[in-house]
């Protein structure tokens, strides 16, 4: 059975030195599919193989496809003609994307690396540049995308492709709301962490402490506290500013965690309500609550403030 081929491929060609690592990373973390070097006879085996076990039958992730003077089989006009032929006979939407650079800032790469480049094994890096430009000249005036990399850095070029080609649900951070209790230890992998523990705590009501977060009672008495209004927007204010952030940024996975004394109370309700909240604002968290389950006890809240 063969797979269903990609919506859309993306070659990512150009100098050596100006990126095309960098952009396949980038286009991987994205969601992506990619594949470096393939020799170009291969191509349309690798367009026909079935997806690999545990993979999505009908996966049509787009393809990137890096090419560079030393992929075997090089010969940019051939390659010209190839992408033709993706088009017009199996209706692949195919792009290319170029990566351009100056000369004198690829010999200074080279020379900071200490890398040969692939066209002088045994010639200055300038002879390479003149050589591999000539060479690349046919896909660089096909080419329907261009990205001078001369002042980009590594981080500057990733965060181009990721505005470039994120698409959609492509690129997304996966968030996680998490409640937890300081008593049971701090979470690991927490990117963020607040306190919530300056609310008031339900566990000293009688009639509240069997409850959780999740009920109205409880989470009516939470919300009483004079300063739990003013808190609550601060806090989304804040994650608002810095979850688009964090995307822009490409963190593939952000976990905010709010935490209270046992983590069945005032964690909770806060966990809920900003899950809803920033669900409203088009994220998608998930939610634990890692603590939940676990029985009331006085030695684990400590003794009731009293004034």
């Amino acid at each position: 059975m063969s797979r269903t081929r990609p919506k859309n491929i993306l070659l990512v060609t150009g100098m050596s030195g100006a990126g095309k690592s960098t952009v396949l990373r980038t286009l991987e973390d994205l969601g992506w599919e990619t594949v470096d070097n393939l020799p170009l006879l291969l191509l349309n085996r690798l367009l026909d193989t079935a997806p690999g076990e545990g993979a999505d039958g009908d996966d049509d992730r787009p393809l990137a496809l890096g090419i560079g003077t030393q992929t075997r089989g090089f010969d940019a006009e051939s390659i010209v003609r190839r992408i033709k032929k993706l088009r017009e006979e199996h209706g692949h939407d195919v792009g290319t994307l170029f990566l351009e650079c100056a000369g004198s800032e690829l010999e200074r790469r080279y020379s900071e690396t200490r890398r040969r480049h692939p066209q002088a094994q045994d010639r200055p890096a300038s002879d390479g540049i003149t050589r591999e430009r000539e060479l690349l000249g046919p896909l660089r005036r096909w080419s329907n995308r261009l990205i001078d990399t001369t002042s980009l850095t590594a981080n500057e070029l990733a965060q181009q492709i990721r505005s470039t080609f994120s698409g959609d649900g492509l690129g997304q951070t996966t968030l996680s709301i998490l409640s937890f209790g300081f008593a049971r230890g701090l979470p690991q992998n927490a990117d963020l962490v607040f306190d919530m523990r300056f609310l008031r705590n339900p566990h000293w009501e009688s009639t509240l402490r069997p409850g959780t977060g999740k009920d109205a009672d409880v989470s009516a008495y939470i919300a009483s506290d004079p300063a739990y209004g003013q808190a609550m927007a601060q806090i989304e204010a804040l994650l608002l500013l810095l979850l688009p952030r964090y995307q822009a940024e490409g963190k593939a996975y952000v976990t905010v965690a709010f935490g209270c004394t046992g983590g069945r109370h005032r964690s909770v309700h806060v966990a809920e309500r900003m899950a809803r909240r920033l669900r409203e604002e088009g994220f998608s968290p998930t939610v634990t609550h890692r603590d939940l389950q676990t029985a009331p006890q006085d030695s684990l809240e400590g003794a009731p403030v009293t004034i």
